[in-house]
């Protein structure tokens, strides 16, 4: 399974159907970006499970802004809709590996929880 590219059109649609979705948010002018880019797609085809998705920061200005994207590349996963990993910079296929096993395990009941008590 290869990414899909995500903008403000499918964006809420990709992440309100799928589990875990992890995104790369990019710039073609950005040099760790592209050295990034077949890393990010060699792992996409690993995990079937996952949506691998990315976002041109500079086309897609509106969604890096709203999640505060200042650095590219930015690797976010999300699972059931919230961050849970923001990684700025590159990942080895191993990382990325590491980081999606991490996330499969999480207690999304005490992430949910630990988030409602940091807002109060």
């Amino acid at each position: 399974m290869a990414y899909i590219d995500l903008t403000t059109k499918n964006f809420n649609e990709v992440l309100d159907n799928n589990e875990i979705v992890i995104i790369d948010f990019w710039a073609e002018w950005c040099g760790p970006c592209q050295k990034f880019a077949p890393i990010f797609e060699e792992s996409s085809e690993h995990h079937s499970d996952v949506v691998f998705a990315k976002i041109d920061t500079e086309d897609q200005s509106v969604i890096a802004q709203h999640y505060g994207v200042i650095s590219v590349p930015t690797v976010m996963i999300m699972r059931d809709g919230i961050i849970v990993i923001n990684h700025e910079g590159t990942l080895t296929e191993a990382a990325i590996y590491e980081l999606i096993t991490h996330v499969r395990c999480l207690d999304m009941d005490k992430v949910r929880e630990d988030l409602d008590n940091n807002e109060e």
